[in-house]
C-alpha cells in the first residue's frame, strides 16, 4: 500500500508562490547545498530555537504503538529514522512494514529490530496493539541491522512480552535500583534477540541483489536527504540507471525511488515546522529546495496543506 504518491518534485515550475508561505530568505540551490553541510550538526541555533536534525533522547522507555501516531500519523507511516535503536513488537493488529527500501506485511507476534539511522514507517491502524522500546544510549549488544521475526512460538512469545512489562514496571517505579533492574533486563531483551535472530537464521535466505541496492539506496538517502540531489544522483551514485533503481524500488516495498525519496523530505519538513518556529523559507532551504516557492508547492502537493497551513493547523 502507498502511502503517499504523486508526480516526481521535479514537474512543478518555480512560479510565485503565496506570499504567506514564501519568506524573503529564497537562496540559490548551491547556497542551500551549503547550508546543509551544518544541518547534520546535532544542534544549531537559529533565531533561539534549536533545529533538526533530532537528538536521541539517551534515556529507555517504552510506549504504546497507538500512541506513536498521536500526534499525526505521518509520524510513522513517512519514511524517516531515529538516532537510537527501537524494538516494535507488536501482539495485535496488521499492516505493512518499510524497513531499509523493503517492505513486509507485519502481524501478530512479529518482533521488527531497527538500528538508529536506518529508514523506515509502517501502517498504524485501529486494531494495532503493541509496545515501543527506545533503547536510548543503551549499553548491551544490540543487532547491528534491521531485523523482522516473525514469532510463532507460543514460549518466545510471552518471554519478550514478560521482559518489556518487567522493564516498564522498573521505569515506572520507584523501588531502590529500579534503575538497575530495569537495565538488567535490557540485557536478558539483547539476548532474546540473539537467540531468535540466530534461531531464524537458518530459514532466512542470502538477500538477492535487489534488497541489497534497495538498502543501500535508503542508506543513501538518510545520509544525504537534504542536500537537494535527485533520484538520477543517487543512481549514478549507486553505479545503476534511474529506470533501474525504480524498477528494484518497486519490486522491494511497491514504491518508486521518487516516492520514498520524497516521503522522507517531506516528514523532515513537517517535522520542523510543527517543532520549531524556523521561518518557511530556512526550512526549504535547510532541505534543499531552490526556493521556499517550490517548497511550498512540493509540500502542498504531498500533504493538501501550505506550510502555513499545516503548522497552523498540524
Amino acid at each position: 500500500m502507498k502511502l503517499f504518491s504523486g508526480p516526481p518534485l521535479s514537474q512543478f515550475s518555480d512560479s510565485p508562490a503565496r506570499k504567506e508561505d514564501t519568506d524573503a530568505g529564497h537562496v540559490p540551490q548551491a547556497k542551500a547545498r551549503a547550508a546543509n553541510k551544518t544541518a547534520s550538526k546535532p544542534e544549531q541555533k537559529v533565531r533561539g530555537e534549536v533545529i533538526m536534525p533530532e537528538v536521541p533522547q539517551q534515556r529507555l522507555r517504552i510506549t504504546p504503538i497507538p500512541r506513536l501516531a498521536s500526534g499525526g500519523r505521518w509520524r510513522v507511516e513517512a519514511m524517516r529514522s531515529l538516532s537510537e535503536p527501537l524494538l516494535l513488537w507488536f501482539t495485535r493488529g496488521q499492516g505493512r512494514i518499510t524497513v531499509g527500501g523493503v517492505t513486509r506485511g507485519y502481524g501478530a507476534h512479529n518482533a521488527v529490530f531497527i538500528p538508529a539511522g536506518v529508514m523506515h514507517g509502517f501502517d498504524v491502524g485501529n486494531q494495532t496493539f503493541g509496545s515501543a522500546v527506545f533503547f536510548g544510549k543503551c549499553a548491551h549488544v544490540l543487532p547491528a541491522e534491521a531485523h523482522h521475526l516473525r514469532i510463532r512460538d507460543v514460549a518466545p512469545q510471552g518471554e519478550l512480552s514478560v521482559l518489556i512489562d518487567n522493564i516498564q514496571r522498573e521505569l515506572t517505579g520507584a523501588r531502590p535500583g529500579h534503575e538497575r533492574a530495569a537495565d538488567n533486563y535490557v540485557g536478558l531483551l539483547s539476548v532474546w534477540l540473539e537467540r531468535q535472530i540466530e534461531l531464524m537464521a537458518n530459514d532466512a535466505r542470502k538477500p538477492g541483489a535487489a534488497l541489497r541496492l534497495a538498502r543501500r539506496y535508503t542508506a543513501l538517502i538518510e545520509d544525504d536527504f537534504r542536500s537537494g540531489k535527485t533520484v538520477a544522483h543517487f543512481a549514478r551514485d549507486l553505479g545503476v540507471t534511474t529506470t533501474h533503481l525504480t524498477r528494484v524500488c518497486n519490486q522491494t516495498c511497491g514504491r518508486s525511488a521518487s516516492d520514498l525519496l520524497h516521503d522522507r523530505v517531506i516528514f523532515e519538513a513537517r517535522k520542523m515546522l510543527s517543532e520549531s518556529t524556523l521561518p518557511i523559507g530556512q526550512v526549504a532551504q535547510q532541505l534543499g529546495f531552490a526556493s521556499a516557492a517550490y517548497f511550498t508547492r512540493a509540500f502542498q502537493h504531498r500533504t493538501g496543506k501550505t506550510p502555513s497551513a499545516f503548522r497552523r493547523h498540524g
